[in-house]
Formats: C-alpha cells, sequence, structure tokens
C-alpha cells in the first residue's frame, strides 16, 4: 500500500533510523518514531497510523507486547513485531495480542514489505468483513416474521397475543411486521354500507 503510514517503536535511536530508511526507501511514510511503550501509545493516538512496527523489548515499565494489546485494542490498529528474541515465552506472550506479523531481526528489506502489505491487506479485509456483519445485523433486526397459530376471534376479526390482549388486525401486524396500513372500502363492504354510492363505483378489475 503505497503512502501507507508506519509508526516505528524502538529504543535503539540508530536502528530506529535505519528502519526509517528502510521504509521510506520502499514509499511508506513515517510520520514519527517512539521509544518506549508509553510514548507509542500516545503517538498511535496521535497519528493513527496504517501500522505499527513494534520493538519488544523497549526500555522502561511497559514492553511492546503490552503496547501493542493496548494500541489494538483502543485504536484497532495492526501490529507487527519486529524484534531479535524468539524464544518461547517471548513467542506465547506475543501470540495473545494477535499480531499480524513477526519478525525476526537482522532482516531482509523484502521481507520487511512482504509482512507490511499482508498486515495492512489483512486488516484492510478484517474490516470490510465487520462492516458487513454490522450491515447484517441491523437488516436482521428490522426483519420480523409472523409464524405459528395466531388465535382470531371469529367474529370480530381481533387477534390475541401472547399476554392475552385482543388487539385490532392492522395494529397486530403492524407490531409484528414491516408492513404499513393504508385504509380502503372492498366492493362487498360499499354496498353494504353505502348502497347510493356502490353503484356508480366500478368494482371490476381491470
Amino acid at each position: 500500500m503505497e503512502n501507507a503510514q508506519i509508526l516505528v517503536v524502538e529504543d535503539e535511536n540508530i536502528v530506529a533510523m535505519e528502519i526509517q530508511f528502510r521504509l521510506e526507501g520502499l514509499g511508506y511514510v513515517v510520520p514519527t518514531v517512539a521509544s518506549c511503550g508509553e510514548e507509542a501509545i500516545q503517538k498511535a493516538e496521535a497519528t493513527r497510523p496504517d501500522l505499527v512496527l513494534m520493538d519488544i523489548k523497549l526500555k522502561g515499565e511497559m514492553d511492546g507486547i503490552e503496547a501493542a494489546e493496548r494500541i489494538r485494542t483502543c485504536f484497532d490498529i495492526p501490529v507487527v513485531y519486529i524484534t531479535a528474541y524468539a524464544d518461547k515465552n517471548t513467542l506465547q506472550r506475543a501470540k495473545i495480542t494477535a499480531p499480524y506479523g513477526y519478525i525476526l531481526k537482522p532482516f531482509e528489506e523484502r521481507e520487511l514489505h512482504a509482512n507490511i502489505e499482508i498486515a495492512i491487506y489483512k486488516h484492510q479485509m478484517e474490516k470490510k468483513v465487520k462492516e458487513l456483519v454490522i450491515k447484517l445485523q441491523d437488516a436482521l433486526a428490522k426483519i420480523k416474521v409472523l409464524n405459528g397459530l395466531l388465535p382470531i376471534c371469529a367474529s370480530c376479526k381481533k387477534i390475541r397475543d401472547d399476554k392475552g390482549y385482543w388487539n385490532q388486525v392492522e395494529a397486530y401486524i403492524q407490531e409484528h411486521s414491516e408492513a404499513t396500513f393504508t385504509h380502503s372500502i372492498c366492493p362487498e363492504c360499499m354496498k353494504k354500507l353505502y348502497p347510493k354510492y356502490a353503484k356508480h363505483i366500478k368494482t371490476e378489475p381491470t
């Protein structure tokens, strides 16, 4: 993704500058660099990058794994770890934060590029899926279907609801479906109620 903004989190200045140089050479934008977990969270909130390249071992009380979890939870920004550590405990902790990649130092430029592109694409697809799910849930919430047996009075045609109350047919249907009503008079009722006018009204369908 050309011109994607990437936040670099690295506590070694020389390493951070090298990563920034490589990223910019690949066409990415590095709006800023952070050197500790707390700073990474603040800058992620301020710049809202497309991706965070996160070193795991950082100076200070908060390491990269904790910072990555906070960034993912609070801002929904994908994180790719870039670290020299691949021991079992570190991998286990990192895995729980659902990273979009894990690159070991030293790394090749094309490896870095491939991980970033895949991570950004995957995150974009996940966002589209989430948006689609929300739309579907909203649509399903609006759909109401009448089914089963409806107790209806043989005389007045009112319908009894599940609380025992009798309702007009149109009121019951409107409450339990998306239908709305407009009123008219059928030919038979027209003849009974308004016989003077019935003979002047065409009742046969066209």
